[in-house]
């Protein structure tokens, strides 16, 4: 069967990445030809478009200048991530979001809608093309494979809860991320809806373990692990403490610098790593400290023992709807007071949770099947 995938769009996103990675490859080996589609933003920024992103602006502390990449030093900062995607993930010709046309001129047997939040309006331009609207009048399988809100609130307008209830309907089979999302599915949309694991929890840690090895990425220079998608005060504080207590040294895998910070004269600060050099860091560190959904999901896939930091902003559902799967509720902390003595050296039992983890695994691939019979 040919199959495409929509997700959010490619860039660097290490998690976003990956779960389309491992999505692509379960589907692959039950024998189907699967691509990704290659959703974009705008192609290009007008120079009134560019001005405005480099203007001042005013936020809750006063008045900080804003960088935003334009296509050329996008090509830059993501030039490693690019080389992944390029290797590893199948994809269509690009597709704007804002361009209805070039997404109904795709032609498939099925198409699965996630994972990732792609039914969260703010990450989401065009959120009915992630509710299929371009399929509308053809014969085609249409599957939300653990499509993801993000969040426990709902955040559609009146006219996007219409409009996504109405496309919804003609889905052959829905699965959501987080348990939150069965009862936005039920309350708003009107439709059942059942949880399954994100994709990259499907894949086993040798399989990641064998990308690395395919690029040969050298070692880290430290034992524990840090991926903050929104560094802090708070979250480095936390990164300190737990270092103290275990006689650790802290590494990090992300750009030394983010490009809305610095701009253009920093530019080659803010490259991002690899996905294999990223992948390695699990391989490497003793123990993971993070505020990212997917840094505590490979933190899970490796087995390392782990701090997750909650991160409100991004969506706090994730986090509870993935550690209540496993038991591992603890790991999430809110303050330097939640991270305990206790905490820190409290083993995680990792036979247990690899248990759980298989007997998910075995529905993921039922559910899979079964919908695309």
């Amino acid at each position: 069967m040919k199959i495409c995938i929509l997700t959010q769009p490619l860039y660097t996103n290490y998690g976003g990445l990956l779960q389309a990675y491992a999505l692509q490859t379960v589907l692959k080996n039950l024998g189907h030809e699967v691509v990704t589609e290659d959703r974009r933003y705008d192609s290009h920024l007008t120079l009134i478009e560019r001005l405005k992103r480099i203007n001042w602006i005013r936020t809750l502390t006063g008045k900080r200048k804003i960088y935003y990449p334009d296509n050329q030093e996008m090509k830059v900062i993501s030039q490693y991530t690019d080389q992944f995607i390029k290797k590893h993930i199948s994809v269509t010709g690009p597709v704007l979001s804002h361009d209805d046309n070039e997404i109904r001129n795709l032609a498939f047997d099925a198409y699965i809608v996630g994972s990732d939040q792609v039914w969260r309006p703010m990450y989401s331009p065009n959120l009915k093309n992630y509710f299929l609207d371009f399929t509308a009048g053809k014969n085609v399988k249409r599957i939300a494979y653990a499509a993801s809100f993000g969040t426990d609130r709902w955040e559609f307008t009146p006219e996007q809860t219409k409009v996504c209830s109405e496309l919804v309907k003609k889905f052959d089979a829905i699965s959501v991320r987080e348990d939150s999302g069965v009862n936005l599915c039920r309350e708003h949309l009107g439709v059942k809806a059942v949880t399954m694991l994100d994709p990259t929890l499907l894949l086993d840690k040798e399989e990641y373990i064998n990308l690395v090895f395919s690029e040969d990425e050298a070692e880290h220079d430290g034992n524990v692990m840090t991926y903050f998608l929104d560094r802090t005060e708070l979250k480095d504080a936390i990164t300190k403490e737990i270092c103290r207590k275990l006689s650790g040294r802290p590494f990090c895998v992300t750009p030394e610098k983010k490009y809305s910070d610095v701009g253009p004269k920093g530019l080659y600060k803010c490259v991002y790593p690899s996905v294999t050099y990223w992948l390695k860091g699990f391989m490497d560190a003793e123990y993971i400290v993070t505020d990212s959904f997917h840094g505590t999901v490979f933190s899970i896939i490796f087995n390392k023992p782990f701090i997750a930091v909650a991160n409100k902003e991004r969506g706090l559902s994730r986090f509870v709807s993935l550690l209540e799967m496993f038991g591992l509720e603890d790991r999430l902390v809110f303050s330097i007071e939640d991270v305990s003595e206790d905490l820190i050296f409290h083993d995680i039992d990792f036979a247990r949770v690899n248990s759980i983890r298989k007997a998910e695994q075995a529905k993921a691939f039922s559910f899979l099947k079964k919908s695309l019979q």
